[in-house]
């Protein structure tokens, strides 16, 4: 789209993921502004030219001055920003995001913004175990999926803007679901897969496990060092799914129990046969 080679891009959230983006934009040629509210931050970035601008207070300037916002904040304060300084937003802007979530945030975004900017939901598949600008590398984008969920609300041209802005950073795979399609398959491919990682590493009150494991448990857990204020939020927020992913593996936890239990070794080569079939499609792409 040819508004794409033009644009002022503003961030708001410069952590991991608003970090790569912005890493990956400007060496893109985009002009590049930032806000977040911490100033250790602004001044990083500033410093090793991840942003052209950037402030720790709401800036009516920058705000303005933005073709499109990326919001990379938690979904509540994510919704209290909008309510807050949607005033500032230049009439046409369109809005998009990297929230883990999106049932409880899409709607509620798009019943409260003004009729003349457009928000847009992705979710970026991509992510590291550590946290922070400092940490950001946009190479995490790339053969990565990337999921928009639209609604009725949005425009042909806001989803294709989106899709190719997920282009543009890098991502192999761009995926089109409902937010309540989104929802559901996060809760068991996401956030399930946390779950168990982090049921892993607090079963076992063994300290001395590092001196014994090899790659497969260090592979398992890999996501077990997690921020906590992030992924208990996303839990709870899509609490009812969630539950229901737990339910659903706990079955089958108990079933391959029970085939270990009463010997059943046929029963058990199925189910590893089974998995390894499907773990095959993952190979694949």
């Amino acid at each position: 789209m040819e508004w794409i080679s033009k644009s002022n891009i503003l961030i708001v959230g410069l952590g991991l993921i608003g970090g790569s983006y912005a890493k990956a934009l400007k060496r893109l040629g985009y002009h590049i502004s930032a806000i977040d509210k911490d100033e250790e931050t602004i001044e990083y970035a500033l410093k090793e030219k991840i942003i052209d601008e950037g402030s720790v207070t709401i800036d009516e300037n920058i705000i303005s001055s933005a073709d499109a916002v990326i919001f990379a904040l938690y979904p509540d304060v994510f919704k209290k920003w909008i309510c807050d300084n949607q005033k500032y937003f230049k009439p046409g802007a369109l809005i998009t995001d990297v929230t883990g979530v999106k049932s409880c945030v899409v709607y509620d975004i798009q019943n409260i913004l003004r009729d003349d900017a457009e928000f847009i939901a992705a979710h970026p598949m991509a992510g590291r175990e550590v946290y922070g600008v400092k940490n950001s590398d946009d190479a995490i984008f790339r053969g990565a999926n990337y999921i928009v969920t639209p609604t009725d609300k949005n425009t042909e041209g806001a989803v294709e803007w989106c899709k190719t802005l997920g282009r543009i950073l890098g991502f192999a795979n761009i995926s089109v679901l409902s937010p309540e399609e989104h929802d559901k398959i996060i809760g068991f491919v996401s956030q399930l897969t946390h779950v168990i990682a982090v049921s892993l590493m607090t079963c076992n009150d063994n300290t001395d496990l590092v001196s014994y494991t090899g790659d497969s448990f260090r592979d398992l857990t890999r996501i077990a060092r997690i921020n906590e204020n992030m992924w208990s939020e996303l839990f709870m927020l899509n609490k009812d799914v969630l539950l229901e992913q737990m339910d659903i593996f706990i079955n089958e936890f108990k079933l391959i129990r029970n085939m270990l239990n009463t010997g059943d070794k046929e029963a058990l080569c199925d189910k590893m046969r089974l998995s390894t079939l499907r773990r095959s499609y993952f190979d694949k792409r």
